[in-house]
């Protein structure tokens, strides 16, 4: 895996494209195309989101990605056929044993549940507050009504005046 890095860093430095360009392009971020360039797979929680970064980085950088893909496959090959049999076999053991260990309601480990509620409380204060702010400030540009009472004709007004 070190040498297809290297082999990736170099293409990218005879391309003219500086890291974080490449980074910015390729949305990815500095140390994940570093540890690409570097050969750290251990980096990687996931080995096929690594090998969809390769093909893509392989890709943006005008090689064949299907090559370079073959090759990482390659080195993934060689990596895992190291393991013996014999650890995969006591890793088998190992899993069938946990299954079979007697869960009960104390040692059960629970994943802690998130609550809606509070999300749904805000959401319902906030319109309470949305509603009460809008019927005060139509209340507050409300135009008093004119009633019989406060109506003045024309004529009282000019006697008024005189």
């Amino acid at each position: 895996m070190k040498e297809l890095g290297e082999y990736l860093k170099r293409t990218r430095i005879s391309n003219g494209v500086s890291i974080t360009e490449a980074c910015e392009d390729l949305e990815f971020s500095t140390s994940q195309l570093e540890n690409i360039e570097s050969g750290n797979v251990k980096a990687f929680k996931d080995i096929y989101e690594l090998k969809d970064s390769i093909k893509a980085y392989a890709k943006y950088l005008g090689l064949d990605s299907d090559k370079v893909v073959d090759e990482f496959n390659g080195f993934l090959f060689q990596h895992t056929s190291r393991i013996s049999l014999d650890d995969i076999v006591a890793a088998q053991k190992r899993k069938e044993d946990e299954e079979r260990k007697v869960k009960s309601p104390y040692t059960i480990e629970y994943k802690e549940k998130k609550s809606i509620w509070p999300y749904i409380c805000a959401l319902v204060a906030i319109a309470l507050f949305t509603g009460v702010l809008y019927l005060v400030i139509s209340h507050i540009n409300k135009a008093p009504e004119i009633t019989e009472e406060l109506k003045v004709s024309r004529e009282e007004i000019i006697y008024e005046l005189a």
